[in-house]
């Protein structure tokens, strides 16, 4: 399907019986009392939605890879627990305490792996275990499953007149594009090289194969859907991830030093900011942690500064103090570059993937610098040319808010909303609608 605009809301002439219509006035609905016309904007559909007497259901899951950090994906799941408040969460692992309260006090299920030794750190070593995992949920009970998707998620099992929705964060990288920078010699050793070259083939297979269970994918940007066509061969609708801009404060000050904000994992590229700043000599400060910590730890000099993940609170300060936030690796989307504009701070980022749908480097509106060689000399001439450029804080900030989290939230609910009243009338949904009501 074609991308809606984050900003745009296009209104056709053509009459209807309706008297109110959804506005878009900037990055914010409105709702106004407007001669009856005609809206062709995805986003204003939830116009049409408030005249359906239908209720969303209340059986709900949302099955999800992992909770075991605060990261882009978990910001999505816990933004839809607020839209559906009464879902169930299915997680291969869960680490209690590590994601937002928000997450925490909704009922989750976990799998097998759960109890696995040293899983709670380590389960990313237990990969070829996960479609097993994945399919073990039973999600019989559901009428809307919802699959956060970077992994496995979208190979559960889901019942029979269901509706399954995948919102798809990106195609399994590691088995796919990035196979050969997860197992590296300088990456995994041996034993771990060995088990995926026996079972990258299985996984492969499976991940096409269970790539038509979701009854409609949702991609997090336009880089996104392009991977679901190519390697699916399935077409998605684009709903951007949420970024709290409300959360962050405009800063003006001029910033201390250039930071990172990132898990340590290869395709992030923090490697390469670490070598171009070696260089330098400017302060890099680097938050978060992951495998690769050790790695990075000794490829950088003392100008670079690690300070392990920090809660939002602190994040927010990290973000104020800074001067650029660094993105040198290729995103699928990239939610904190979005999250250091709404603070009113320029990103020097990678030239490629959901970069080029964030940054912005023009002469009519800049809101970073880019780069088109992941080298230590390209990003060397990008900071150089940060230096010589002037930035505003209020033009960032503004264009960070085309992300907020509640359009997300409100394009997240008008679509389930709209796809479930299509699934339930349909002869499946009715049949087990029918079953259901036999085995109780």
């Amino acid at each position: 399907m074609e991308a809606t605009s984050p900003k745009l809301c296009n209104i056709s002439t053509k009459e209807t019986s309706s008297p109110i219509a959804f506005v878009c006035k900037g990055p914010l609905f409105q709702l106004r009392k407007v001669p009856a016309v005609k809206l062709d904007c995805f986003s204003t559909s939830l116009y049409l939605l408030r005249r359906m007497s239908d209720p969303m259901p209340e059986r709900v899951a949302i099955v999800h890879e992992w909770f075991t950090s605060m990261r882009g994906g978990e910001k999505c799941v816990e933004a839809l627990c607020e839209v559906f408040p009464q879902a169930t969460l299915f997680a291969l692992v869960h680490v209690r305490g590590a994601v937002s309260n928000t997450i925490e006090r909704m009922p989750i299920h976990t799998s097998f792996i759960q109890h696995l030794p040293f899983a709670r750190r380590e389960y990313r070593k237990y990969l070829p275990l996960f479609p097993t995992a994945v399919r073990q949920f039973d999600l019989s009970e559901f009428d809307i499953v919802i699959t956060s998707n970077h992994a496995v998620a979208k190979g559960a099992h889901v019942p029979t007149g269901a509706l399954h929705i995948c919102y798809c964060h990106t195609p399994m990288r590691y088995i796919w594009n990035l196979y050969d920078e997860y197992f590296s010699k300088d990456r995994a050793n041996t034993i771990t090289r060995f088990a995926m070259r026996l079972t990258v083939g299985y996984l492969r297979n499976w991940d096409l194969k269970t790539a038509s269970n979701p009854h409609y994918f949702i991609a997090n940007s336009k880089n996104v859907q392009q991977r679901i066509e190519n390697l699916y061969h399935r077409s998605s609708h684009i709903i951007y991830p949420p970024v709290d801009t409300s959360f962050f404060r405009l800063s003006r000050r001029t910033g201390e030093y250039f930071l990172i904000v990132s898990a340590f994992v290869p395709y992030k590229r923090i490697g390469l900011a670490i070598q171009a700043f070696n260089r330098t000599g400017d302060h890099l400060v680097i938050v978060g942690d992951g495998p690769d910590d050790a790695y990075l730890r000794k490829l950088a000099n003392r100008n670079v500064e690690f300070v392990g993940w920090k809660p939002d609170t602190e994040l927010r300060e990290y973000y104020s103090r800074c001067r650029a936030l660094m993105f040198p690796g290729e995103e699928d989307f990239g939610i904190v570059p979005v999250e250091a504009m709404a603070t009113g701070k320029p990103v020097i980022a990678y030239a490629k993937g959901g970069a080029l749908e964030t940054v912005v480097d023009s002469p009519g509106l800049r809101t970073g610098v880019l780069f088109y060689d992941q080298t230590p000399e390209a990003l060397i001439d990008a900071i150089q040319r940060f230096k010589d450029l002037e930035f505003h804080a209020e033009e960032l900030r503004a264009h960070a808010l085309a992300f907020d989290r509640e359009l997300y939230k409100a394009r997240m609910k008008a679509f389930i909303q709209e796809k479930w009243l299509q699934t339930r009338s349909s002869p499946e949904a009715q049949a087990s609608k029918y079953l259901r009501g036999t085995t109780r």
